[in-house]
């Protein structure tokens, strides 16, 4: 039986598997998303979860017990300056993971790890930027109005008054190019 056995070894010794997870902890810090085996992500939000909560409150005290699990300079400072104060109002679940397709070569199980803050595909701002788009019908020249589109009323302006030669209209490319354009 596997009474309080919660951990998942992921078939290393402990001296190995606390370096695979720093390594995959600072490789996410840095990239705000990995792409690893299901298994080792679920390890990895175990790992880095406390410490992106340990980086909301930064102090010296709590940047030493960071660095001791990620044994990483750089990585430390971008999780207590970028991550810490971006996740500071979130109350926790600050990884999520993304099931993806097998691994060919041995039928693993593979995800995507990210920071849920980091991904614009899932927020809310990403949505209303876009203009609104309304559906058109597919028929020609109707409208919702049932008047004539802009292109069909373009009135070409005299060449005196711009300087420029006059545009053409749907009716003039329709017909073909007139004598009266090319005596001018």
């Amino acid at each position: 039986m596997r009474h309080r056995k919660k951990d998942n070894h992921l078939g290393r010794t402990v001296n190995h598997r606390r370096a695979l997870l720093s390594n995959l902890a600072v490789a996410l810090i840095r990239h705000k998303r990995i792409r690893t085996t299901l298994a080792k992500a679920k390890a990895l939000r175990r790992y880095v979860e406390p410490l992106v909560t340990r980086s909301k409150n930064d102090t010296q005290h709590s940047r030493r017990i960071v660095f001791s699990y990620l044994r990483h300079k750089e990585a430390v400072t971008e999780l207590f300056r970028e991550i810490g104060p971006k996740v500071a109002e979130r109350p926790g679940g600050y990884t999520r993971i993304i099931r993806l397709e097998n691994r060919t070569g041995d039928n693993a199980p593979m995800a995507f790890i990210e920071f849920v803050d980091y991904n614009t595909l899932y927020t809310k701002e990403s949505k209303t930027t876009g203009r609104k788009r309304t559906r058109r019908s597919s028929k020609k020249g109707s409208t919702k109005t049932g008047t004539a589109s802009n292109a069909d009323q373009v009135v070409p302006s005299p060449p005196e008054e711009t300087g420029t030669t006059p545009s053409t209209t749907v009716e003039n490319l329709e017909e073909g190019p007139s004598d009266k354009s090319e005596k001018e």
